[in-house]
Protein backbone atom coordinates (compact mmCIF):
# COMPACT_ATOMS: atom_id res chain seq x y z
CA UNK A 1 0.00 0.00 0.00
CA UNK A 2 1.51 3.41 -0.91
CA UNK A 3 2.45 5.65 1.96
CA UNK A 4 3.55 9.21 2.56
CA UNK A 5 5.90 10.77 5.07
CA UNK A 6 5.16 14.06 6.76
CA UNK A 7 7.68 15.69 4.39
CA UNK A 8 5.44 14.69 1.45
CA UNK A 9 2.24 15.83 3.13
CA UNK A 10 0.53 19.12 2.25
CA UNK A 11 1.20 22.03 4.59
CA UNK A 12 -1.54 23.67 6.60
CA UNK A 13 -0.31 26.99 5.14
CA UNK A 14 -1.45 25.78 1.71
CA UNK A 15 -4.65 24.03 2.80
CA UNK A 16 -5.84 27.09 4.81
CA UNK A 17 -4.01 29.81 2.89
CA UNK A 18 -5.23 33.01 4.58
CA UNK A 19 -3.55 33.59 7.90
CA UNK A 20 -3.03 36.51 10.25
CA UNK A 21 -0.39 37.03 12.89
CA UNK A 22 -1.78 36.73 16.41
CA UNK A 23 -2.91 40.05 17.92
CA UNK A 24 -0.22 41.68 20.06
CA UNK A 25 -1.41 43.56 23.14
CA UNK A 26 1.85 45.28 24.02
CA UNK A 27 0.79 45.69 27.68
CA UNK A 28 -0.71 43.32 30.22
CA UNK A 29 -3.47 45.33 31.82
CA UNK A 30 -6.15 45.44 29.03
CA UNK A 31 -6.71 41.68 29.55
CA UNK A 32 -7.66 39.85 32.75
CA UNK A 33 -9.34 36.65 33.94
CA UNK A 34 -12.35 38.71 35.15
CA UNK A 35 -14.24 41.58 33.52
CA UNK A 36 -14.78 43.62 36.71
CA UNK A 37 -11.04 44.18 37.14
CA UNK A 38 -10.83 45.56 33.61
CA UNK A 39 -13.51 48.15 34.32
CA UNK A 40 -11.71 49.14 37.54
CA UNK A 41 -8.43 49.47 35.64
CA UNK A 42 -10.09 51.67 33.03
CA UNK A 43 -11.54 53.90 35.72
CA UNK A 44 -8.15 54.20 37.41
CA UNK A 45 -6.53 55.12 34.09
CA UNK A 46 -9.06 57.85 33.33
CA UNK A 47 -8.81 59.32 36.84
CA UNK A 48 -5.13 59.99 36.23
CA UNK A 49 -4.07 63.05 34.28
CA UNK A 50 -1.13 63.93 32.07
CA UNK A 51 2.09 62.12 32.98
CA UNK A 52 0.24 59.91 35.47
CA UNK A 53 -2.12 58.60 32.79
CA UNK A 54 0.76 58.03 30.41
CA UNK A 55 2.74 56.10 33.03
CA UNK A 56 -0.22 53.88 33.87
CA UNK A 57 -0.90 53.30 30.19
CA UNK A 58 2.63 51.95 29.56
CA UNK A 59 3.44 53.41 26.13
CA UNK A 60 5.26 51.51 23.40
CA UNK A 61 6.47 52.54 19.97
CA UNK A 62 3.14 51.32 18.58
CA UNK A 63 0.78 52.91 21.10
CA UNK A 64 0.83 55.94 23.38
CA UNK A 65 -2.08 57.90 24.88
CA UNK A 66 -1.70 60.21 21.88
CA UNK A 67 -2.08 57.54 19.18
CA UNK A 68 -4.91 58.17 16.70
CA UNK A 69 -6.60 54.92 15.72
CA UNK A 70 -10.04 53.77 14.64
CA UNK A 71 -12.64 51.55 16.24
CA UNK A 72 -12.24 47.84 16.27
CA UNK A 73 -14.74 46.26 13.86
CA UNK A 74 -17.97 45.40 15.62
CA UNK A 75 -16.91 47.04 18.90
CA UNK A 76 -17.92 50.26 20.61
CA UNK A 77 -14.60 51.63 21.83
CA UNK A 78 -14.00 55.35 21.42
CA UNK A 79 -11.72 56.98 18.86
CA UNK A 80 -10.63 60.13 20.71
CA UNK A 81 -6.99 60.07 21.66
CA UNK A 82 -6.73 58.32 25.00
CA UNK A 83 -5.00 61.32 26.58
CA UNK A 84 -8.35 63.16 26.29
CA UNK A 85 -10.70 60.18 26.67
CA UNK A 86 -13.55 60.04 29.17
CA UNK A 87 -16.58 57.88 29.78
CA UNK A 88 -17.20 54.27 30.77
CA UNK A 89 -15.05 51.31 29.88
CA UNK A 90 -15.89 49.61 26.59
CA UNK A 91 -17.70 46.39 27.43
CA UNK A 92 -15.06 43.63 27.82
CA UNK A 93 -15.25 40.66 25.48
CA UNK A 94 -14.25 37.04 26.00
CA UNK A 95 -11.02 36.01 24.22
CA UNK A 96 -8.65 33.06 24.18
CA UNK A 97 -5.68 34.61 25.99
CA UNK A 98 -3.47 31.51 26.26
CA UNK A 99 -3.94 27.85 25.29
CA UNK A 100 -7.21 26.73 26.92
CA UNK A 101 -7.33 29.95 29.00
CA UNK A 102 -10.39 32.08 28.29
CA UNK A 103 -10.03 35.60 29.69
CA UNK A 104 -11.51 39.07 29.09
CA UNK A 105 -10.22 41.94 26.97
CA UNK A 106 -11.11 45.62 26.65
CA UNK A 107 -11.89 45.76 22.90
CA UNK A 108 -10.36 49.17 22.24
CA UNK A 109 -7.73 49.55 19.54
CA UNK A 110 -6.17 52.48 21.39
CA UNK A 111 -4.96 50.01 24.04
CA UNK A 112 -3.62 47.30 21.72
CA UNK A 113 -0.36 47.50 19.80
CA UNK A 114 -1.49 45.26 16.94
CA UNK A 115 -5.19 44.37 17.13
CA UNK A 116 -5.42 42.71 13.68
CA UNK A 117 -8.77 44.27 12.63
CA UNK A 118 -9.10 41.73 9.81
CA UNK A 119 -9.70 39.04 12.44
CA UNK A 120 -12.34 41.10 14.25
CA UNK A 121 -14.19 41.65 10.95
CA UNK A 122 -14.78 37.93 10.47
CA UNK A 123 -15.39 37.00 14.13
CA UNK A 124 -18.96 35.83 14.76
CA UNK A 125 -20.84 32.93 16.32
CA UNK A 126 -20.13 30.66 13.33
CA UNK A 127 -16.42 31.35 13.00
CA UNK A 128 -13.71 28.94 14.13
CA UNK A 129 -10.15 30.17 14.52
CA UNK A 130 -7.36 27.63 14.08
CA UNK A 131 -4.22 28.69 15.94
CA UNK A 132 -0.75 27.23 15.59
CA UNK A 133 0.23 26.33 19.13
CA UNK A 134 3.98 26.59 18.73
CA UNK A 135 6.43 24.12 20.21
CA UNK A 136 4.39 20.93 20.54
CA UNK A 137 6.87 18.08 20.59
CA UNK A 138 6.85 15.75 17.62
CA UNK A 139 6.89 12.01 18.16
CA UNK A 140 5.67 12.06 21.76
CA UNK A 141 4.61 8.77 23.30
CA UNK A 142 0.92 7.89 23.28
CA UNK A 143 0.70 8.23 27.05
CA UNK A 144 2.40 11.63 27.18
CA UNK A 145 -0.28 14.35 27.14
CA UNK A 146 1.44 16.87 24.88
CA UNK A 147 -1.20 19.19 23.50
CA UNK A 148 -2.13 19.37 19.83
CA UNK A 149 0.03 21.62 17.63
CA UNK A 150 -3.18 23.10 16.24
CA UNK A 151 -5.67 24.70 18.62
CA UNK A 152 -9.20 25.84 17.77
CA UNK A 153 -11.44 28.42 19.37
CA UNK A 154 -14.72 30.21 18.74
CA UNK A 155 -13.33 33.25 20.57
CA UNK A 156 -10.95 35.81 19.14
CA UNK A 157 -7.46 34.44 19.93
CA UNK A 158 -4.79 36.72 21.39
CA UNK A 159 -2.20 34.02 22.07
CA UNK A 160 1.51 34.70 21.82
CA UNK A 161 2.00 31.76 19.49
CA UNK A 162 1.82 31.08 15.78
CA UNK A 163 -0.46 32.34 13.08
CA UNK A 164 -4.24 32.41 13.19
CA UNK A 165 -6.22 30.79 10.36
CA UNK A 166 -9.97 31.54 10.34
CA UNK A 167 -12.07 28.72 8.89
CA UNK A 168 -14.15 31.28 6.99
CA UNK A 169 -13.03 34.40 5.13
CA UNK A 170 -16.30 36.25 5.66
CA UNK A 171 -18.90 36.47 8.44
CA UNK A 172 -21.80 34.04 8.45
CA UNK A 173 -19.63 31.04 7.57
CA UNK A 174 -19.22 32.39 4.04
CA UNK A 175 -16.29 31.58 1.75
CA UNK A 176 -14.24 28.84 3.42
CA UNK A 177 -10.57 29.63 3.98
CA UNK A 178 -9.46 26.56 2.05
CA UNK A 179 -7.43 26.09 -1.10
CA UNK A 180 -9.89 26.49 -4.00
CA UNK A 181 -10.95 23.07 -5.26
CA UNK A 182 -9.67 21.21 -2.20
CA UNK A 183 -13.00 19.91 -0.90
CA UNK A 184 -14.08 18.85 -4.41
CA UNK A 185 -10.85 16.90 -4.90
CA UNK A 186 -11.12 15.23 -1.50
CA UNK A 187 -14.77 14.36 -2.11
CA UNK A 188 -13.92 12.78 -5.46
CA UNK A 189 -11.09 10.70 -3.97
CA UNK A 190 -13.05 9.66 -0.87
CA UNK A 191 -16.34 9.05 -2.63
CA UNK A 192 -18.29 11.15 -0.11
CA UNK A 193 -19.09 14.75 0.69
CA UNK A 194 -16.45 16.81 2.47
CA UNK A 195 -17.31 20.02 4.33
CA UNK A 196 -14.93 22.80 5.46
CA UNK A 197 -15.57 21.67 9.06
CA UNK A 198 -14.47 18.13 8.09
CA UNK A 199 -11.18 19.47 6.73
CA UNK A 200 -10.51 21.43 9.93
CA UNK A 201 -11.45 18.44 12.08
CA UNK A 202 -9.06 16.18 10.16
CA UNK A 203 -6.27 18.78 10.37
CA UNK A 204 -6.82 19.19 14.12
CA UNK A 205 -6.46 15.45 14.64
CA UNK A 206 -3.42 14.80 12.44
CA UNK A 207 -1.40 18.05 12.06
CA UNK A 208 2.26 17.50 12.91
CA UNK A 209 5.31 19.78 13.00
CA UNK A 210 7.41 19.65 9.84
CA UNK A 211 10.43 21.57 8.57
CA UNK A 212 8.35 24.17 6.76
CA UNK A 213 5.45 24.46 9.24
CA UNK A 214 2.58 22.18 10.17
CA UNK A 215 2.09 19.19 7.87
CA UNK A 216 -1.37 17.71 7.38
CA UNK A 217 -1.17 14.19 5.92
CA UNK A 218 -4.27 13.54 3.80
CA UNK A 219 -5.77 10.17 2.94
CA UNK A 220 -8.19 8.87 0.32
CA UNK A 221 -9.10 5.90 2.52
CA UNK A 222 -12.73 6.59 3.55
CA UNK A 223 -12.53 4.54 6.75
CA UNK A 224 -9.36 6.25 7.97
CA UNK A 225 -10.75 9.66 6.96
CA UNK A 226 -13.95 9.10 8.92
CA UNK A 227 -11.97 7.96 11.96
CA UNK A 228 -9.77 11.04 11.83
CA UNK A 229 -12.67 13.43 11.32
CA UNK A 230 -14.48 11.87 14.30
CA UNK A 231 -11.42 12.36 16.53
CA UNK A 232 -10.96 15.91 15.26
CA UNK A 233 -14.60 16.85 15.80
CA UNK A 234 -14.35 15.59 19.38
CA UNK A 235 -11.21 17.68 19.88
CA UNK A 236 -12.85 20.75 18.37
CA UNK A 237 -15.85 20.37 20.65
CA UNK A 238 -13.64 20.09 23.71
CA UNK A 239 -11.43 23.02 22.73
CA UNK A 240 -14.30 25.31 21.76
CA UNK A 241 -16.49 24.28 24.72
CA UNK A 242 -19.73 25.39 23.07
CA UNK A 243 -23.08 23.73 23.61
CA UNK A 244 -23.36 20.94 26.15
CA UNK A 245 -20.62 21.06 28.79
CA UNK A 246 -18.13 18.16 28.87
CA UNK A 247 -18.24 15.76 31.82
CA UNK A 248 -16.09 12.94 33.10
CA UNK A 249 -17.76 9.72 34.30
CA UNK A 250 -18.93 9.60 37.89
CA UNK A 251 -16.09 9.00 40.36
CA UNK A 252 -13.61 10.77 38.07
CA UNK A 253 -15.18 14.20 38.14
CA UNK A 254 -13.13 16.88 39.91
CA UNK A 255 -14.65 18.58 42.95
CA UNK A 256 -13.60 21.12 45.55
CA UNK A 257 -12.73 18.91 48.53
CA UNK A 258 -11.56 21.80 50.76
CA UNK A 259 -12.66 25.42 50.15
CA UNK A 260 -10.22 27.55 48.20
CA UNK A 261 -8.84 30.53 50.15
CA UNK A 262 -9.93 34.01 49.15
CA UNK A 263 -6.43 34.82 47.92
CA UNK A 264 -4.37 31.67 47.27
CA UNK A 265 -0.66 32.46 47.24
CA UNK A 266 0.69 29.14 45.99
CA UNK A 267 -0.55 26.30 43.82
CA UNK A 268 1.01 22.86 43.74
CA UNK A 269 0.09 19.43 42.45
CA UNK A 270 0.14 16.27 44.58
CA UNK A 271 0.64 13.48 42.06
CA UNK A 272 0.09 10.67 44.57
CA UNK A 273 -3.21 12.12 45.77
CA UNK A 274 -4.16 13.47 42.32
CA UNK A 275 -4.97 16.78 43.98
CA UNK A 276 -4.49 20.42 43.05
CA UNK A 277 -3.65 22.35 46.23
CA UNK A 278 -4.29 26.08 46.63
CA UNK A 279 -2.66 26.67 50.04
CA UNK A 280 -5.17 24.83 52.24
CA UNK A 281 -7.74 24.56 49.40
CA UNK A 282 -8.02 21.28 47.53
CA UNK A 283 -9.43 20.18 44.18
CA UNK A 284 -9.47 16.48 43.26
CA UNK A 285 -9.33 14.18 41.49
CA UNK A 286 -7.05 15.90 39.00
CA UNK A 287 -5.51 13.10 36.92
CA UNK A 288 -1.80 13.36 36.10
CA UNK A 289 -2.70 13.46 32.41
CA UNK A 290 -4.59 16.72 33.00
CA UNK A 291 -1.81 18.29 35.11
CA UNK A 292 0.91 17.26 32.63
CA UNK A 293 -1.04 18.38 29.56
CA UNK A 294 1.09 20.83 27.59
CA UNK A 295 0.45 23.36 24.86
CA UNK A 296 3.10 25.59 23.40
CA UNK A 297 5.69 23.89 25.62
CA UNK A 298 4.10 24.79 28.98
CA UNK A 299 1.71 23.02 31.34
CA UNK A 300 -1.75 24.39 30.64
CA UNK A 301 -3.11 24.05 34.19
CA UNK A 302 0.00 25.52 35.77
CA UNK A 303 -0.14 28.54 33.46
CA UNK A 304 -3.89 28.98 34.05
CA UNK A 305 -3.45 28.98 37.84
CA UNK A 306 -0.47 31.35 37.71
CA UNK A 307 -2.51 33.89 35.74
CA UNK A 308 -5.01 34.01 38.63
CA UNK A 309 -2.71 33.81 41.66
CA UNK A 310 0.41 35.80 40.78
CA UNK A 311 0.01 39.46 41.82
CA UNK A 312 0.56 42.23 39.34
CA UNK A 313 3.41 44.67 39.75
CA UNK A 314 2.54 47.12 42.55
CA UNK A 315 1.47 50.53 41.33
CA UNK A 316 0.42 49.28 37.90
CA UNK A 317 -3.03 48.75 36.44
CA UNK A 318 -2.27 45.01 36.23
CA UNK A 319 -2.16 44.98 40.05
CA UNK A 320 -5.90 45.72 40.15
CA UNK A 321 -7.38 42.27 40.70
CA UNK A 322 -10.34 40.69 42.51
CA UNK A 323 -10.24 41.07 46.30
CA UNK A 324 -11.22 37.40 46.61
CA UNK A 325 -11.18 34.32 44.38
CA UNK A 326 -14.42 34.45 42.31
CA UNK A 327 -16.68 31.42 42.24
CA UNK A 328 -16.70 31.58 38.45
CA UNK A 329 -12.97 30.78 38.44
CA UNK A 330 -13.62 27.60 40.39
CA UNK A 331 -16.24 26.51 37.86
CA UNK A 332 -13.87 27.30 34.99
CA UNK A 333 -11.07 25.36 36.70
CA UNK A 334 -13.20 22.24 37.13
CA UNK A 335 -14.24 22.38 33.49
CA UNK A 336 -10.66 22.90 32.34
CA UNK A 337 -9.49 19.83 34.27
CA UNK A 338 -12.28 17.87 32.58
CA UNK A 339 -11.38 19.14 29.11
CA UNK A 340 -7.69 18.35 29.48
CA UNK A 341 -8.37 14.87 30.86
CA UNK A 342 -10.72 14.07 27.97
CA UNK A 343 -8.27 15.44 25.39
CA UNK A 344 -5.48 13.35 26.90
CA UNK A 345 -7.67 10.27 26.46
CA UNK A 346 -7.84 11.01 22.73
CA UNK A 347 -4.06 11.01 22.39
CA UNK A 348 -3.73 7.26 21.58
CA UNK A 349 -6.33 7.63 18.82
CA UNK A 350 -4.35 10.56 17.40
CA UNK A 351 -1.13 8.57 17.50
CA UNK A 352 -2.88 5.70 15.69
CA UNK A 353 -3.66 8.13 12.89
CA UNK A 354 -0.26 9.83 12.70
CA UNK A 355 2.22 7.36 14.17
CA UNK A 356 2.76 5.72 10.79
CA UNK A 357 2.21 6.74 7.21
CA UNK A 358 -1.41 7.25 6.21
CA UNK A 359 -2.84 4.78 3.68
CA UNK A 360 -3.71 5.88 0.15
CA UNK A 361 -2.09 9.28 0.63
CA UNK A 362 -3.07 12.49 -1.10
CA UNK A 363 0.25 14.27 -1.52
CA UNK A 364 1.16 17.85 -2.27
CA UNK A 365 2.31 16.65 -5.70
CA UNK A 366 -1.12 15.17 -6.39
CA UNK A 367 -2.80 18.43 -5.40
CA UNK A 368 -0.48 20.32 -7.74
CA UNK A 369 -1.33 17.95 -10.58
CA UNK A 370 -5.04 18.46 -9.86
CA UNK A 371 -4.67 22.27 -9.98
CA UNK A 372 -5.47 22.77 -6.29
CA UNK A 373 -1.88 23.92 -5.70
CA UNK A 374 -0.37 26.42 -6.05
CA UNK A 375 -2.97 28.46 -4.22
CA UNK A 376 -3.96 31.71 -5.98
CA UNK A 377 -2.36 34.73 -4.34
CA UNK A 378 -5.81 36.26 -3.69
CA UNK A 379 -6.65 33.32 -1.42
CA UNK A 380 -3.79 34.35 0.87
CA UNK A 381 -5.17 37.86 1.29
CA UNK A 382 -8.21 38.84 3.40
CA UNK A 383 -11.55 39.14 1.65
CA UNK A 384 -13.09 42.59 1.35
CA UNK A 385 -15.54 42.85 4.25
CA UNK A 386 -17.48 46.11 4.09
CA UNK A 387 -20.75 45.14 5.75
CA UNK A 388 -20.46 47.43 8.78
CA UNK A 389 -19.40 51.02 9.34
CA UNK A 390 -16.15 51.48 11.21
CA UNK A 391 -15.36 54.79 12.85
CA UNK A 392 -11.87 56.08 12.14
CA UNK A 393 -9.54 58.13 14.37
CA UNK A 394 -11.15 61.13 16.08
CA UNK A 395 -14.55 60.13 14.71
CA UNK A 396 -13.58 60.32 11.02
CA UNK A 397 -15.04 57.95 8.45
CA UNK A 398 -12.91 54.85 8.14
CA UNK A 399 -11.90 53.96 4.61
CA UNK A 400 -11.32 50.20 4.32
Amino acid sequence: MPSVTHDDAPLLADLMPWSVASPRLGREWPAAPDAASLKARWDALLKADGPGREALFRPTRSRTPYSAVGQLPGQGGGTRKLARASGPCPEPVRVLFAPFDEQWLIPDQRLIDAARPELWRVADERQVFAVEAGTARAGAAADHPVGPPLLATSLLPVLRTGRVRPLYRRPGAAEPNLAPGLTDHLAARLGQGVSPADVLAWATAVARPARAGLAVPLTADPEVWERGVAVGRRMLWLMRRDGERPKLPGGRRPYVRAPLPSRPSAVRYDRDEEALLFDEGRVSPVPPAAWDFEAGGVRVLEQWCAARTEPGEPGTLAAIRPAAWPQTWTSELLELVTVLALLAELRPRQVALTGSAVPDPITAAELRAAGVFPVPSAARRPASVLDAHEEGPEGQLALI
